[in-house]
């Protein structure tokens, strides 16, 4: 069979049983972890310009936007998608060619549920394939290391539970794949200075794609038979055959998904816990700073240090801030958190972010690129005008596979990014509802997004997950 046919076999045959315990508790942390992204992300200007082009291209539907309202399935894909990424506090896989983001899928699979009136149990088994062939394929192909960006096998991933949920035989869903996935070669351009807005969006883009795509399918249209092994194929694009065992029922990768504690690229997360813990420890103030060194490992070196994708000298936008090592640990030694706050333009823009940042370099390090990415490591030296060197190397972090987030973490994350927009109350019921997501309907869950307030009305008192 080609490898089409073997991943939308793969989707169709999975089965509740193939979700152990510990692994659905798992996939409900990383969707309790979505959803507070989710709701974090609503004042962004972006959100209200999508409710504007809903307005303007499609009648209300019948799948919930996050924060209320109402739109077809491929626009709350989009919307919703946008609403888990925007900031940059989603979960991570990391491979040695590059990395994905499994709930880039959350939007979309979704909305596919909601359209298809399924069960939590549903929506939830479909996640974690979604999840399962997103990361086979990252772990199989360098696809970032090739020059092509992640959304490529989220094309993939998504099409292929979109398709499970709508219905679809594992010949459908195969085609829904294709369909997908052969107009949707993403290229790794989207991360490269000065980074725009759309690094963001495509994900929900492709996620919006991908369901229409199965609708599609659906209805019988046909994709591409070749799509990996055919000419001009997948595996031609990549210059590699791609190898992945689909044979394989067991829905375990999300053990292997990494969680984060602050605003930033998954590469920033011990960079910034280094910096707070000598911070805090030292009892630095921000004005006895003179210069900072951060040693990181090549990839992160290459994103947000400086390196292949560009200078971060002079950052001004939420897109540039996010993925900007040296804007990131400047606002971290200024405002002692990186949170939401710290993304907003006025802040970049400051002058004491922009003044500081100048002061911090960041070098590459051969043993930290070497054990990259089973771990993700960092060193901070903070050289103070009191003439005093504060060092200190962090081997993970928390959040990490060595150190993962527990629920419990995960629920104060929660907590923290959506207190503006939900009530105590409403927060209880949204933990209750993903904590009993597998033994109810999923139309519970999409009723209490809906009472989610789309601006922040409530005060705001966490400082975030220290």
């Amino acid at each position: 069979m080609t490898q089409l046919e073997r991943i939308a076999i793969f989707a169709a045959a999975a089965r509740p049983r193939h979700l152990r315990a510990d692994i659905r508790q798992l996939l409900k942390r990383n969707i309790l972890d979505s959803l507070g992204c989710a709701i974090a992300a609503l004042p962004g200007q972006p959100f209200q310009s999508l409710r504007e082009q809903f307005e303007e291209y499609r009648a209300p539907g019948r799948c919930t936007l996050v924060g209320g309202g109402k739109t077809s399935a491929d626009q709350a894909a989009l919307f919703n998608s946008g609403l888990v990424r925007y900031v940059d506090l989603l979960d991570s896989y990391m491979a040695p060619g590059g990395l994905c983001h499994p709930s880039d899928n959350f939007g979309t699979v979704l909305a596919a549920a909601e359209q298809a009136g399924a069960s939590g149990e549903e929506f939830m088994l479909a996640l974690a394939v979604a999840y399962e062939i997103q990361c086979r394929f990252s772990a199989a192909v360098p696809v970032m290391a090739k020059g092509f960006n992640h959304a490529t096998q989220l094309a993939i991933s998504s099409a292929a539970s979109a398709g499970r949920l709508l219905g679809l035989s594992a010949g459908e869903i195969a085609n829904a794949i294709a369909i997908a996935a052969v107009d949707n070669i993403s290229l790794a351009c989207v991360h490269a200075e000065p980074v725009s807005q759309w690094k963001g969006f495509s994900p929900g883009m492709t996620g919006m794609r991908a369901i229409y795509a199965a609708s599609l399918a659906k209805r019988g249209f046909q994709g591409p038979d070749g799509l990996f092994e055919g000419p001009d194929g997948l595996e031609r694009m990549f210059g590699q055959s791609i190898e992945v065992d689909w044979d394989d029922p067991s829905l375990e990768i999300v053990s292997q998904t990494v969680l984060k504690k602050y605003c930033s690229l998954i590469h920033g997360q011990p960079v910034l816990e280094a910096v707070l813990d000598l911070k805090r420890g030292n009892g630095l103030e921000v004005a006895n700073v003179d210069r900072v060194r951060c040693d990181v490992f090549q990839g992160a070196f290459d994103f947000a240090g400086g390196g292949r994708y560009g200078s971060k000298d002079h950052p001004e936008a939420k897109e540039q801030a996010d993925y900007n090592l040296k804007y990131l640990v400047a606002v971290a030694l200024l405002d002692d958190q990186v949170g939401p706050a710290q993304l907003q333009s006025a802040r970049i823009q400051a002058p004491d972010a922009q003044a500081l940042l100048s002061r911090v370099e960041i070098r590459p390090d051969e043993q930290f690129t070497a054990r990259y990415p089973r771990e993700l490591n960092a060193r901070i030296t903070i050289y103070t005008k009191d003439q005093r060197v504060l060092v200190k190397e962090q081997l993970g972090y928390e959040g990490g596979l060595a150190n993962p987030m527990s629920w419990e973490r995960t629920v104060e994350k929660f907590h923290w990014l959506s207190e503006p927009f939900v009530d105590e109350d409403l927060r209880g019921k949204l933990i209750e509802a993903v904590q009993q997501l597998d033994s109810r309907p999923i139309w519970g869950l999409m009723d209490l997004l809906a009472q989610v307030r789309p601006s922040a009305v409530f005060s705001a008192t966490h400082r975030g997950i220290q």
